[in-house]
C-alpha cells in the first residue's frame, strides 16, 4: 500500500507538463554544430528561417533564406539547412565546434517566431538520439513509471 501511494506521488509530481524546448544545440560525431529549431510556422505565411549566434555584443547570421538578407562570408559554405518533420529546421554548421565562444546564444526565427538559448561551450552536449529525446520530452516517464507500476504491485 505505501509502495502504491508512494508511485502514484512520483507519477503525480513527474507529469507536470513541462514545455519542450524548441531550440536545440548538440555537436554530431564529426564535431559540426547542430542547431534543431522546431518552431511551427503559422498558417499561410511562407516558411522563412534565420540562424545565428551571439558572443558578447556581436551577432552573426550564419544561414538564412529571407530575402535581403545574407549570411556573414565566414559561414556561406559552411553551414546548410534541411527540413525537420513535422515542423522546423536544422541547421549543421561545418569546422567551428573547436573555435566557439565560451558563452554563445544560438538563436533563430521561422516565419517571424524567434527563439533563443544560451549554451556554454563546456556545456555542449554530443547529438545522440537518446540525450536529445531525453533533453526535450517527458514522454519517456510515462512507460518508466507503468513499468514500475508492475514490477511493485
Amino acid at each position: 500500500m505505501l509502495t502504491s501511494l508512494f508511485l502514484y506521488g512520483a507519477l503525480g509530481v513527474l507529469l507536470i507538463p513541462v514545455r519542450s524546448q524548441l531550440i536545440s544545440v548538440c555537436f554530431e560525431e564529426d564535431e559540426d554544430l547542430r542547431v534543431d529549431c522546431r518552431i511551427e510556422p503559422k498558417p499561410n505565411k511562407i516558411n522563412s528561417y534565420e540562424f545565428s549566434w551571439s558572443s558578447g555584443t556581436k551577432e552573426s547570421l550564419i544561414n538564412t533564406n529571407v530575402s535581403g538578407s545574407a549570411a556573414e562570408a565566414q559561414f556561406r559554405d559552411k553551414s546548410e539547412v534541411v527540413e525537420l518533420d513535422p515542423h522546423g529546421y536544422r541547421m549543421t554548421l561545418k569546422g567551428f565546434t573547436n573555435t566557439l565562444p565560451h558563452n554563445t546564444t544560438y538563436m533563430c526565427k521561422i516565419s517571424g517566431q524567434f527563439e533563443s538559448i544560451n549554451v556554454e561551450k563546456e556545456q555542449l552536449q554530443p547529438c545522440s538520439a537518446v540525450s536529445l529525446f531525453l533533453k526535450t520530452s517527458w514522454s519517456w516517464i510515462v512507460p518508466l513509471l507503468i513499468f514500475l507500476y508492475h514490477t511493485h504491485c
